[in-house]
């Protein structure tokens, strides 16, 4: 009899192929995230959980799966599990970390485009019929060509994002709790000089307590005014009310996003700004990223019932 695997949210359909050929796999038929109960009820069987970024793995659903042996995250991040309460419990908890690397740096990179070249807010400028001719002032922005690019945490996605920099001449600081031995030229800094210094910051640290609004009122207010922040990691490292409050005063030059502190909701001050260009979460994105998380989710789930070694293991169980 094969253990049973509850998936949250349906994946890519060669992900899904390859959790059949080893679990009894039950899988959320709604195109909608499942809710804590929904979750509740259906995992108390499973040997295995495959669980996506939105859904809250705390203390109520790990003691709901006495039987649960392995949370794996179709994800990089893991601040939606309770590890410690996991690791308690003996439950291994893993992540793709390093499927989607190249993928979310390519969307940073089209954020930093879009935002310092005024790309979303020139088309719809475009759309709406108000474009007469070729005007010397018209919808100015930031050259990116030579410029500073400032990176907090400097993991694997802040290096590849700092690999395609060096297309675009640019100087790159960044600023890194954990040692780094790169590739490529860089300049470590402390915060406020990262701050201080950087045309464009680019945002890829991890949500933890340190870094909840990291980029608070008083960081923002380092920044030059014709400065960039592109935030790709998490939505909580900055503080959304003080960057509303900066852009509304073009206090910096403009802002994009494809995380939130609150999502899926978005303040409709937020939205309403035209200097910030907003996307809906897709950093990993591509359809070769997505089934790629699917396959190691799977893989990792599977590693762990055969008291194999997962690709990646965010816990260390004795």
């Amino acid at each position: 009899m094969k253990p049973k695997l509850l998936l949250t949210r349906m994946i890519p359909d060669a992900a899904i192929v390859k959790l059949e050929e080893y679990f009894d796999v039950s899988v959320n038929p709604h195109d909608r995230a499942m809710t804590d109960a929904e979750i509740c009820a259906q995992i108390a069987g499973a040997e295995a959980l495959v669980c996506l970024l939105t859904d809250s793995i705390d203390k109520k659903v790990i003691d709901a799966a006495p039987k649960l042996k392995v949370i794996s995250a179709y994800a990089v991040g893991f601040n939606n599990i309770d590890v410690e309460y996991a690791t308690y419990k003996g439950i291994a908890v893993c992540n793709t970390a390093g499927v989607l690397t190249e993928s979310t740096a390519d969307l940073t990179w089209a954020l930093i485009m879009a935002t310092c070249r005024r790309v979303t807010e020139s088309e719809a400028f475009l759309r709406e019929g108000k474009f007469k001719a070729w005007e010397p002032m018209l919808m100015l922005g930031q050259d990116v060509f030579g410029k500073t690019l400032g990176i907090l945490g400097m993991g694997r996605i802040g290096q590849a994002v700092a690999k395609r920099a060096l297309g675009f001449d640019m100087k790159i600081i960044y600023h890194s709790t954990t040692p780094q031995t790169l590739s490529f030229p860089a300049q470590q800094v402390d915060l406020d000089t990262l701050l201080q210094e950087a045309d464009i910051l680019s945002l890829h640290a991890p949500l933890t307590p340190k870094t909840m609004h990291l980029i608070g009122k008083a960081e923002i207010e380092k920044l030059k005014p014709t400065a960039v922040l592109i935030n790709t990691a998490r939505g909580a490292i900055v503080d959304e009310e003080a960057l509303i409050s900066a852009l509304s005063e073009k206090r910096i030059f403009a802002a994009g996003f494809d995380v939130y502190e609150h999502e899926p909701s978005i303040p409709g001050a937020l939205l309403a700004l035209k200097n910030v260009v907003l996307l809906p979460h897709i950093g990993s994105g591509s359809i070769a990223t997505r089934t790629n998380m699917g396959i190691m989710a799977a893989e990792n789930a599977i590693a762990v019932l055969e008291g194999k070694s997962p690709l990646s293991q965010v816990n260390k169980l004795n």
